[in-house]
């Protein structure tokens, strides 16, 4: 899955395949996890979050469970 950097402290890439709604998190430390059922709409908003890290610690790891690939 491509994924794209973005601005943040603990995250490093992002990356969202639609048809299968999984987001993929690479985290500042490199390791990689995906979470399933994830919106488009929740995915747009984390990558236009001005503080990814908060978005994500808020919408995203409480919300969804996280699988390490």
């Amino acid at each position: 899955m491509q994924r794209k950097r973005v601005n943040s402290s603990r995250l490093r890439s992002v990356g969202y395949d639609e048809a299968s709604q999984v987001l993929e998190v690479e985290m500042a430390n490199g390791r990689v996890f995906q979470y399933s059922r994830v919106t488009p709409e929740v995915y747009r908003r984390l990558m236009a979050a001005p503080n990814p890290t908060s978005f994500f610690d808020d919408r995203i790891a409480e919300e969804y469970t996280a699988r390490r690939v």
